[in-house]
């Protein structure tokens, strides 16, 4: 079957519905440098690198060859639903929801599976209307049934506790029993995979150690990191952050479950500007060491100074992070490894921490092939 990805960021959910036996004919995505890493891992897709909201011809988008389209999958921006600040339903972030529902009205795909952060449940617009019942609406014009799964993602294989909301959608000409829609969950020796389990064959490097390719200098000791080393020889993006003598001083004094928040005095952060002053924003997350025999906490886009390595005085690696999401380590992320706050483009870094986790992203696709075989008969 094929699928298009829409709003694709690096093709963790791509790379998901592959690993379950689908085509991607089509993948769009604006950020250069996440459309950069996803044409490098997924060289059969033709891939756009531009703005939706600018694609008119629908019509003449995808070669004869690659229809029908059998399914639209992809995660639309719904910041402008906040909780706080202006609620404002015409936020122009939220017309993105209405590009992925104008793509599933002209393709009608079999399906479709639209990804988005737990808080969009309890959203409300500017008109106090519940934007969960906004989606429901739209699709049921559109002429699809709608299940609602709440998901983790530490039970389908990745090391990681990622809360996410998918809708999966179903059309209506096709049986809907939401009993039967929706992945099961799988686990690598039947327990949840562990931050140890997960990266520790990867090279012990320290602050400002690396190089962008390095040979493995170990066996793997997990079922984990045998699936994630198939097929590859050594690491790409294991470059480790450099930090300061004082950062990696206070790297050292904190434990499993602390943070930049627990630590004395003397180590606390500074006022931008003048080190003598001690800032008053401290943030729980922000440096926070987390514990080795546990899945990973949710890995957000700014994961690059969020936690310290269990054993080591310094940040994750792009790659460390790229294990946690369930990427494999053939797959190479392009663009800088980080940037400066005037940048525009996604980093490694961002471009990871916003993914779907691919194995995730799998479960869900398998689950979906399993309902339509069955459904279809």
């Amino acid at each position: 079957m094929k699928v298009i990805d829409l709003f694709a960021g690096c093709g963790g959910l791509s790379l998901g519905f592959e690993m379950a036996g689908f085509e991607i004919p089509l993948a769009i995505e604006k950020d250069e440098w996440a459309s950069e890493t996803y044409k490098k891992n997924h060289p059969s897709t033709k891939v756009l690198t531009k703005d939706i909201t600018e694609i008119a011809d629908l019509e003449n988008l995808i070669e004869e060859e690659n229809l029908p389209i059998d399914g639209i999958i992809g995660g639309p921006p719904c910041q402008g639903f906040s909780l706080s600040g202006n609620r404002d339903k015409n936020d122009p972030r939220n017309s993105l929801f209405m590009e992925f529902v104008r793509f599933v009205k002209f393709f009608e795909p079999k399906f479709f599976v639209m990804e988005n952060v737990t808080g969009i449940l309890s959203m409300k617009t500017k008109n106090n209307q519940s934007v969960k019942e906004l989606i429901l609406s739209e699709y049921d014009n559109a002429g699809y049934n709608v299940k609602i799964c709440k998901l983790n993602a530490a039970e389908y294989g990745v090391p990681q506790s990622r809360l996410r909301i998918v809708f999966i959608g179903i059309r209506k000409d096709i049986p809907f029993d939401v009993e039967k829609i929706g992945p099961v969950p799988f686990l690598f020796d039947k327990e949840q995979v562990t931050i140890e389990q997960a990266i520790m064959d990867l090279p012990q490097i320290d602050s400002g150690e690396g190089e962008e390719f390095i040979e493995y200098t170990q066996l793997p000791k997990s079922n984990y990191q045998k699936w994630a080393r198939n097929n590859s020889s050594g690491v790409y993006n294991h470059v480790a952050m450099r930090h300061t003598k004082r950062l990696i001083e206070r790297f050292k004094t904190i434990d499993f479950g602390q943070s930049v928040a627990d630590v004395e005095e003397c180590h606390k952060q500074r006022k931008r500007g003048d080190a003598s002053q001690i800032s008053g924003k401290v943030f729980s997350q922000n440096n926070m060491r987390p514990y080795p025999d546990k899945p990973s906490p949710t890995i957000p886009a700014s994961f690059q100074s969020n936690f310290i390595h269990p054993f080591l005085n310094r940040n994750f690696t792009a790659r460390e992070g790229a294990r946690l999401q369930s990427f494999p380590d053939t797959y190479i992320f392009c663009g800088k490894r980080t940037t400066m706050s005037w940048e525009k483009n996604l980093s490694q870094y961002q471009q990871i921490g916003n993914a779907v986790p691919p194995l995730l992203g799998k479960a869900i696709a398998e689950s979906i092939i399993e309902y339509l075989e069955k459904e279809t008969d």
